[in-house]
């Protein structure tokens, strides 16, 4: 499907692309999007998060060939190069910039397959370092020197482009959900405890399990507190990003922190010694 792409003055393109973990049909779902968003705007290139999916991932297109880099990144560089070069995030827009003429670099195709490639074509190069700088939360005009950069940004604005405020923007990921990721970790394990007895485990070994599970539900709480205040945080960051707003945070709280009490009670009455 086509996506829309994020066009300056649209701040998203400065966030860190998140490694991708998990390939699956989610994944393979999103390359599609950005090959079709390639097509349709006649692009040799495309980062992720020039569609606003927050993944480490680059398509580049060669000959009729899709090339698919699921996290890449650069092993070893060298040589540099003065490259011309233009961005669909900056429309109408060409700068010089440096970069390195001989890169080896390492990624995962679509099945989570590992591949290394050495390039030393100068337009590849050029291109995959571009794309790079994207996951990296960079851009083109990053690599200016700051006279330079601002010459170009008060070129944009004469042409009525001007930088949105990053406050009036809904993230497409937040910090938050580390606290989430975390605390789903911490209850997975509390939960499989709970099954320790049918592996006939010696009672040292249970006790031990059931004293660790002691310090991973206050942890999950600890999460949670933590979780709280950032949304409250990110509520009054973001007013008009309704996935932002504390209404939609407590459900999470309330889910987690009861089933990690449920788990505690059960750690309590299963495993604690006798």
């Amino acid at each position: 499907m086509v996506q829309k792409l994020v066009v300056y003055p649209d701040p998203r393109i400065n966030s860190t692309s998140t490694d991708v973990r998990t390939f699956n049909e989610t994944l393979w779902d999103i390359l599609q999007d950005m090959k079709d968003t390639m097509q349709e705007h006649n692009m040799d290139a495309m980062a992720a998060i020039q569609i606003a999916y927050p993944y480490n991932i680059i398509i580049i297109k060669e000959g009729e060939e899709y090339w698919e880099l699921i996290n890449p990144r650069a092993l070893t560089q060298s040589g540099s190069f003065e490259s011309k070069e233009s961005t669909a995030y900056y429309p109408d827009l060409e700068i010089t910039v440096k970069r390195d003429e001989n890169i080896k670099i390492v990624y995962e195709d679509r099945e989570g397959k590992v591949h290394h490639r050495d390039i030393s074509d100068k337009k590849l190069a050029s291109t995959l370092q571009r794309k790079m700088d994207y996951t990296f939360g960079g851009n083109l005009l990053d690599k200016l020197e700051k006279k330079e950069r601002e010459k170009m940004l008060d070129h944009l604005a004469d042409n009525g482009l001007t930088p949105m405020p990053v406050d009036d923007v809904c993230p497409t990921f937040s910090k938050k959900d580390y606290f989430v990721s975390f605390t789903d970790k911490l209850l997975l394990i509390i939960g499989l405890s709970l099954f320790s007895p049918l592996f006939n485990f010696s009672k040292e070994t249970i006790a031990t399990i059931y004293n660790i599970d002691k310090i991973i539900f206050p942890s999950i709480i600890a999460l949670m507190i933590g979780f709280f205040f950032y949304a409250q945080y990110e509520a009054k960051k973001y007013r008009q990003c309704s996935s932002c707003q504390i209404g939609n945070n407590i459900g999470v709280i309330i889910k987690r922190v009861t089933l990690a009490t449920l788990f505690a009670l059960g750690s309590y009455f299963i495993l604690s010694p006798k």
